[in-house]
């Protein structure tokens, strides 16, 4: 395992300070502010921690309200809603500074036996022939903003299956993209550390199919604005977030400034195991 990693997973662990009440801390991100998948792990973190180990989560619904300051700690305060024979809800609300920065409403599940069926997992390359971020990101962006992203993407090893938006600036494309990506090291065989380090890794590209149809490279090149706004995932089948997964992602439309982004994470083997869906804030600079 990586130093990276695990200093993800420390991320990860939050302090328990009360009853229903945990507390983390952040990692620099490429932007100056709390990057949203960390806030959104972390606020699953909370909520799992009070829910019995055979609920496993199925769905979490979430808001970004306020642009988190990552030289704060995060309070993260967890109500239990409900509690019922096979499901279970929690609402979890982040604070920095008095105010309430993100909220989440997530359901955790008990195993059971029902109908099932999928759709086909698209045709896509062998992450084993794509290159590296380290490798790829210096062919398209300056050696400081590479080397950065790089820096902040090292726990996770993450192979884009084409060109990245800032690889094709100035050249609308199809809004869709795929990446491949897995934990850089080994994790335990904890469920919820799994769904939470997807839910880290969603955040990351969910919203470059938005820039690749208007041809913009986004926050890493300069030439839009803007953030996350609300995040949404359902969690269908078991999966390891430390072996390969495909996150095909695509924007059905962008108007109102905002853009979004909708997606699936399938195992390697095809089976179908999360669909993500987020509206970002996308601002082209005055």
């Amino acid at each position: 395992m990586n130093q990276a990693l695990e200093a993800l997973l420390d991320l990860l662990d939050l302090e328990q300070i009360e009853e229903d009440i945990f507390r983390g801390v952040s990692r620099s991100a490429l932007v100056p502010r709390v990057f949203g998948g960390q806030v959104a792990a972390q606020a699953l973190v909370a909520a799992g921690r009070t829910v019995p180990d055979d609920r496993p989560a199925h769905s979490l619904h979430a808001y970004f309200l306020r642009p988190g300051d990552p030289g704060a700690p995060i309070v993260y305060t967890v109500d239990r809603i409900r509690d019922g024979r096979s499901f279970t809800t929690r609402r979890v609300v982040a604070v920095q500074h008095g105010q309430p920065i993100f909220h989440l409403s997530a359901s955790f599940q008990t195993y059971e036996e029902g109908l099932e069926h999928q759709t086909g997992m698209p045709p896509a390359l062998d992450p084993e022939t794509l290159p590296t971020a380290a490798e790829m990101l210096p062919r398209h962006l300056p050696k400081d903003v590479a080397d950065r992203l790089v820096e902040t993407r090292a726990a996770v090893d993450l192979r884009y299956a084409d060109t990245p938006p800032w690889g094709t600036v100035g050249q609308p494309r199809e809004p869709r993209s795929q990446v491949w990506f897995r934990a850089n090291g080994k994790l335990a065989d904890d469920s919820l550390l799994h769904v939470c380090l997807a839910t880290y890794v969603s955040d990351m590209t969910l919203l470059d199919s938005v820039l690749l149809a208007h041809g913009r490279g986004g926050w890493a090149v300069g030439d839009v604005v803007g953030a996350s706004l609300d995040h949404a995932m359902w969690f269908h089948r078991p999966f390891r977030a430390d072996e390969w997964l495909l996150y095909d992602q695509e924007s059905p439309t962008s108007s109102g400034g905002r853009g979004l982004g909708q997606a699936r994470i399938w195992t390697q083997d095809g089976r179908l195991a999360v669909t993500v869906i987020q509206e970002g804030l996308i601002r082209v600079p005055r």
